[in-house]
């Protein structure tokens, strides 16, 4: 059972997503709050599988309440996905460094949601290679220089990964481009994580991007 918390100030939106995933028979919503402090509160309590995160809210935003869920070493295993009314956005990128698994919009199709959360609770990242692409092109790009110092406690096989999960390949397409088993490619994608204190793969791509390891890709 995935075990979900809605974090959202307006009643009718935790409402529509409450029914929408209570009808299905592996997710559970355990917990609704108004704001981001009553929803970290509740995290806490609840230790959920994924918590679905509002980014603009009273009292507390999305993008501290997503930091702070990040930062407690007891809740890792619950994974914030943010919700947002625009694709993309300076919030969506800052609650991402902040520690979100990923993103979705609030008008996003039923069966699109779902998926979502499915993969948000098995600790993949919320992205699309297309997404990821936009998103970091658009606000990374505007940083004027990269910090790539701590690129050096990578081998050069876990430089090649963390540059390839940045272009949004999987472990599986990972392990077919550089010609490994796909265990060995799970493995350096671990491995870089740990190193440079990703969270998840989400984290990893920013990070990626951040350091000028991958540069952005001009339309």
């Amino acid at each position: 059972m995935i075990r979900v918390v809605l974090v959202d100030d307006q009643a009718l939106i935790r409402g529509g997503f409450r029914a929408l995933l209570e009808i299905e028979d592996d997710i559970e919503v355990v917990a609704e709050a108004a704001n981001g402090e009553q929803g970290v509160a509740l995290v806490r309590e609840h230790r959920p599988d994924v918590a679905l995160v509002d980014v603009q809210m009273p009292v507390m935003d999305g993008i501290e309440a997503t930091r702070l869920i990040a930062a407690d070493e007891r809740l890792a295993g619950v994974h914030v996905v943010i919700l947002t009314n625009y694709g993309l956005d300076e919030y969506v990128f800052n609650a991402l460094r902040a520690g979100a698994c990923g993103f979705m919009v609030k008008d996003t199709e039923p069966a699109d949601l779902l998926q979502g959360v499915r993969v948000a609770a098995r600790g993949d990242a919320l992205l699309s290679p297309a997404i990821t692409r936009r998103l970091i092109g658009e606000y990374v790009a505007r940083r004027p220089e990269p910090a790539a110092g701590a690129l050096g406690v990578l081998t050069n096989r876990e430089r090649e990964v963390t540059a390839l999960v940045a272009r949004g390949l999987s472990n599986d397409e990972i392990a077919a481009h550089m010609v490994i088993s796909p265990t060995t490619a799970k493995t350096h994608v671990s491995r870089a994580m740990t190193k440079l204190h990703a969270r998840d793969r989400a984290q990893l791509v920013v990070y990626a991007y951040e350091s000028g390891l991958v540069a952005p890709r001009r339309a």
